[in-house]
């Protein structure tokens, strides 16, 4: 099974990010869960979300606890959050970050990617949400579902309910942090 934690902001998109990553990897016939963890969480407050994937069906339903990868859609979380608490050993870390991944001081050696998640949403999509670009920086990090997959998720995330023209660009703003 491999699990995810996802960092980051209320309104940047984190539980709609990991809701979208099990869409994925049920679009490549794999089992999913996401769930998000809410305490008493506003616009701009720190909140969790959580994914779990796999080849069987996925009876858990709790948090978890050590991931085999932490997403981070808001670097500034790194002053205040242990994003690497329970990371498993040969884990990895995607970060939203302009800074290089050798630059970002994560406590230990970690395997830790990271893009211009911010920059790259605020071109494609006009506006500073960046689930749609980490995920696709996501896939090609871990490699745990295709970019064609996540771009498919994200259309039929985003299409049918904000029209077509709003799924193709999250999708290409997914491609291009990929």
């Amino acid at each position: 099974m491999f699990e995810l934690r996802f960092h980051g902001r209320g309104g940047q998109g984190a539980v709609m990010a990991a809701q979208t990553l099990a869409e994925a990897a049920v679009i490549e016939g794999n089992y999913a869960v996401a769930f998000p963890f809410f305490g008493a969480e506003r616009r701009g407050a720190p909140v969790l979300a959580f994914a779990r994937i796999d080849s069987k069906k996925i009876y858990s339903k709790t948090q978890v606890y050590s991931p085999d990868c932490v997403v981070v859609l808001d670097d500034s979380l790194l002053d205040t959050i242990d994003m690497v608490a329970g990371l498993k050993a040969n884990g990895s870390v995607v970060i939203n970050s302009r800074d290089k991944p050798e630059d970002i001081d994560l406590g230990k050696e970690i395997t830790t990617a990271a893009v211009d998640a911010t920059s790259v949403a605020l071109e494609i999509l006009k506006a500073p949400i960046t689930n749609t670009a980490i995920l696709g920086a996501l896939a090609k990090t871990t490699g745990i579902v295709k970019i064609e997959s996540i771009e498919e998720a994200i259309k039929r995330r985003f299409g049918e309910k904000l029209g077509a023209n709003v799924g193709e660009r999250n999708a290409l703003a997914a491609r291009t942090a990929y």
